[in-house]
């Protein structure tokens, strides 16, 4: 591996950039047209603008970035989270012209990628799934009959989705006629693909999920877990590791480890990745889906465990054995990520693309902030919201929490709309603060006009 073209924006291009400079590793940047100007061009050694604004015309037109490959010399790519991180038609086109793809083979993105094989070939390996239809269904008079055989609620997802589309949740079966409609026109318009399958719903359950690195030898390890229970119409806002649920002590932890181990092997998986589980009040965890590429949140783990993911995927593609055994992983302390978005919390989140005037950003000691914004960079309306990360460390959580309080009463943003205010007030909620939230949480304090 000789040079790294960055298939992304934003602060997970920076950062991958920042990995590849400590691995002595040349990277490329490609760009739109609105992102001319962006933190990640200025930074890489080379750039090549690969398109207009539009996604669908520059960080998801897969020939524009095989063809910067090519004009630049660059013998692999990273793609970093989003965009064509999950395409494995993107993946097939990187192997075809002979450039590595830092990220896990076609093959087992096209079995994860779909959540309906993903949840059978984890059936079969022994992994616990949520009691469902066994593939995709068709049509609404076969999803009333899983329906009736599960229980209601039943919760209705694209198979090709992610990020919070393509899911409804039915409570009776005229609810359910509407859902399995409207999740799959949301499916087909968001993923190109209506394919749709059914699970039972629990009720405000905690999202867990656990991080792996699984090498082209044969070994696999897990890094704990992060809780990212707290999320706002299915996207996450607040990430953490360990997980503060009061049924996630040692015993469960080692289960979850070791069934997102088998979950791994299953699937024939090489590189990093993250399996999602649904936990309940009784310590009983679900399968949910396996994440094929980094995570936003993969900071917390990288705090606690003090293991780079990203130079790990680097590693990794380079055909280099994990430096680390299970019985050698470490959890030190306590870490939390808040996500820092450009939107108007007081207008119902809505973007708030814009100049930035003025920003300063918070540091310290255990303090992190994984961010592409600038005074005076202008943020176009075309992507994703998130403009920042801020991560801590403490050696305890109501450290890494006070920690936290502190470090988002520092950053200070001018110019756009953020949710930073949002987010101090979510840290001083008195329920996170006793770690007694589940994925329903956020709806629930809303509600009761106590956020």
């Amino acid at each position: 591996m000789k040079k790294v073209l960055i298939a992304n924006r934003g602060e997970i291009a920076v950062r991958i950039i920042r990995a590849c400079r400590e691995l002595r590793l040349p990277t490329v940047a490609v760009y739109s047209l609105a992102d001319k100007d962006a933190m990640h061009v200025r930074l890489a050694d080379q750039r090549v603008c690969i398109g207009a604004a539009p996604s669908k015309d520059s960080y998801l037109n897969i020939p524009a970035v095989l063809s910067a490959c090519k004009l630049t010399g660059a013998d692999a790519v990273h793609p970093g989270f989003g965009f064509l991180a999950e395409n494995s038609d993107f993946a097939r086109g990187c192997a075809d012209q002979g450039i590595k793809f830092i990220g896990p083979s076609p093959e087992s993105m096209d079995l994860l990628g779909n959540k309906a094989r993903a949840k059978a070939t984890m059936r079969e390996a022994g992994v616990p799934v949520i009691p469902g239809s066994t593939g995709t269904v068709p049509d609404v008079l076969l999803a009333k009959q899983i329906a009736l055989r599960i229980g209601y609620p039943i919760m209705v997802k694209a198979s090709a989705g992610g990020g919070g589309r393509g899911i409804r949740v039915a409570h009776t079966e005229e609810e359910l006629e509407f859902a399995f409609k409207t999740a799959r026109q949301e499916a087909i318009a968001c993923f190109g693909d209506g394919e749709i399958y059914m699970e039972k719903f629990l009720i405000n359950p905690r999202h867990i999920e656990v991080q792996i690195l699984a090498d082209e030898h044969g070994n696999v390890i897990h890094l704990g877990e992060r809780d990212c229970s707290v999320q706002r119409r299915n996207q996450k806002m607040i990430e953490e590791s360990p997980s503060p649920a009061p049924m996630m002590d040692a015993q469960l932890r080692e289960r979850m480890g070791e069934a997102a181990k088998k979950a791994v092997k299953a699937a024939d998986y090489c590189n990093a990745g993250t399996i999602e589980f649904l936990v309940d009040a009784n310590g009983d965890f679900y399968f949910m889906e396996m994440n094929t590429r980094v995570q936003v949140e993969h900071p917390v783990t990288e705090m606690v465990t003090g293991l780079d993911i990203v130079k790990q995927q680097i590693a990794i593609a380079q055909g280099n054995p994990l430096p680390v055994t299970q019985e050698q992983v470490q959890m030190k302390g306590h870490s939390i990520e808040c996500r820092i978005n450009a939107e108007d919390p007081k207008n119902d989140f809505c973007p708030s693309p814009g100049v930035v005037k003025t920003t300063y950003m918070p540091g310290g000691m255990g303090v992190r902030v994984d961010s592409a914004v600038y005074a005076g960079y202008k943020i176009p309306p075309y992507y994703d919201s998130m403009i920042a990360k801020v991560i801590v460390h403490g050696a305890t959580r109501e450290e890494a929490i006070l920690k936290m309080r502190s470090a988002l009463a520092d950053f200070y943003v001018d110019g756009i709309s953020t949710n930073l205010e949002y987010q101090r007030a979510l840290l001083q909620n008195e329920d996170f603060t006793a770690g007694n939230y589940n994925i329903g949480f956020l709806e629930r304090v809303m509600k009761e006009g106590r956020l």
